[in-house]
Formats: C-alpha cells, structure tokens, sequence
C-alpha cells in the first residue's frame, strides 16, 4: 500500500488539545457510510477532514478493524486487503468474554490513531458529544461480537459498539461516551457496555455513574438499565420494607441522584418523617407492584464469570 495508504488513511494524529468548546463540522453531509460490508445512514455531522473527505458525500468507506477512512470504493478495498488488524483481535486488552460477545479495553494514548479513528466515526450518530481528540486521557471499551458456526472456523470478531472513559474523573464519571452503531442496535446490547462500566466501579471501589447531561436516547436506555438494577437489589434486600436512598446507592454502586431519578420515573419514592428530619424512603411493595405490571427483565447484563482472571489480578493489585 505504501504511501498512498497514507494519504488516503490519514496517520496523524488531528490535534494535541481536548475541545473545551464545539467544534464546527466542516463535513456536514455524509448521507451515509460502510462500515466494512454494512452500509446505513449517518444521523450528524462529524469533523473528518474537509480536504481529505470533501464537504458533500454520499458515502464514507471506513474499515471495520482499524476504523481509517475514504471517500473513495477502490483504495478502500486495496485498504481492506492489506489492513494489518485484518488478522488480528481488536486492539487491547480482553477483559471480559461471555458466550457470542467480548470486551477489549483500549488505552487512547497507547492506540491514538485508532481512538481518534473511532470518535470522528461515532460522531456521525451522536449529537450532544463533543469528539475528544486528546484520546490519551481515555480508555475505549470495544464490544465486539464473536461469529462462529459448525462448518466455518471463527471470524474475525466485528467491534460493533463502545464507550469511552476518563482515566481521571473528578466527577466519578465511569462512561463518557456510549454507541452501540445502528445496525446493531434494539438488541440490548447497550445494557451490556453499562453493566460493563458498572462492574469497573465496583472493581475500583467508587460509586460512579455516566456523564451528564444524556441524551434523550441515553436517558432512556439508562432508565431501563437503573430500573432493572435498583429493582435486583431491593429484592435481594429482604429483611427491610422500607430503604433508604443511599442503601439502595450503596447496593448498586449508583450515585444517589441516579437513583432518585429511577425511583421517581417509577413512582415508589415516599418521604417518611424521622425524629429529626425527613427522609426519602423507597417503598418495596411499591417496588413489587411496579415489577409485576411492567414485566421488566432482571437478569444481569454482565456476569463477573467472564472478566479475564489476569484483569482482575491488574485491577486487584
């Protein structure tokens, strides 16, 4: 591929500085983009590179291992022939692996190229993120999907999703960024990446919780996710009728405000006068009677069986 790969897959990196305001994308319509084999509609602008992309295109080659782009069908095949991550798991670490579906944590700094690659691509179906172009405070989990049949040797696996994580949050934000890409999206697929940052608080020890503000659409994905998880726990708490906010925080490693949020869209928060104050308290057979008619899925996205052993020694450590 030589040189032309080069110009046509841009290799450096866009810019040293994080964006503490919004950007201008140059590129406002990429109608669509191909994602390897899958072609479908973009939703936003992104801020790939006017001169190497063009402002007008109908649709965006991008690979589906390194996530290097062009405008054009021809060197993107040339592209896909020769790409080196081809033949190679995603980049990371695996850090979790359960029947069809595996997660890589990438280090932005260790893998700029590719992070930065991700972003712009991401920024296509996500209005209110700003792209961090300073990747190296992040790290990336990939959700990648496993294909293997009985006649066919496994696949490559596709990474068909992510969310990105500050490495030092102030705010115990334990996701900065989540997408799950379209054509795989109303799977529940989402649940799995929020379990994931979930379980990487209680392996750190710290309550934690997204970023904010969401997005309507995340705000909805994180209602169903808290709701199955504050539920979980209340039942698992069974020698009180009544809890308190922050037991139930506690319980869940959710921030207390995310549970207010979750209890309240449910309608089982309750004040009940103490002796010196009043205390917001979440009424379980109101728990109950919400769960019997809204039919809610309580099984775990994520089973703490399938973290690699050597991440958890890491972590532990």
């Amino acid at each position: 591929m030589g040189s032309m790969a080069a110009a046509l897959f841009p290799g450096a990196p866009l810019s040293k500085a994080r964006s503490t305001s919004p950007l201008r994308a140059t590129n406002l319509s990429i109608q669509h983009v191909a994602l390897g084999d899958v072609l479908f509609k973009t939703w936003y602008p992104s801020y790939y590179p006017e001169g190497l992309v063009g402002r007008e295109l109908d649709r965006l080659y991008v690979c589906q291992w390194c996530f290097k782009y062009c405008p054009d069908l021809v060197p993107f095949l040339a592209h896909r022939k020769f790409c080196s991550a081809r033949s190679e798991s995603p980049p990371g670490q695996l850090i979790y692996s359960r029947e069809n579906y595996a997660i890589y944590e990438v280090d932005g700094e260790g893998h700029q190229l590719f992070s930065q690659n991700l972003s712009l691509f991401a920024k296509l179906f996500l209005d209110n993120k700003s792209v961090f172009f300073d990747v190296a405070s992040f790290n990336f989990y990939l959700l990648a999907h496993k294909t293997t049949t009985h006649h066919l040797p496994a696949s490559q696996p596709q990474i068909i999703g992510f969310f990105s994580k500050e490495k030092m949050s102030w705010d115990n934000n334990n996701l900065a960024c989540i997408l799950v890409f379209p054509p795989w999206q109303r799977k529940g697929l989402g649940k799995i990446l929020m379990g994931i940052s979930y379980e990487l608080s209680r392996l750190e020890g710290r309550i934690g919780g997204p970023e904010k503000p969401l997005s309507e659409l995340g705000r909805m994905g994180y209602l169903k996710f808290w709701q199955a998880r504050v539920v979980g726990a209340l039942l698992d708490l069974r020698n009180k009728s009544a809890l308190s906010v922050e037991e139930i925080a506690d319980a869940c490693w959710m921030l207390p405000e995310d549970v207010i949020t979750t209890i309240k869209e449910m309608d089982c928060l309750e004040t009940k006068k103490m002796k010196n104050d009043s205390s917001v308290m979440i009424n379980k057979a109101r728990i109950r009677a919400w769960l019997i008619e809204s039919k809610i899925d309580l099984t775990a996205p994520v089973d703490e069986a399938g973290f690699a052993e050597d991440y958890l020694a890491d972590d532990g450590e």
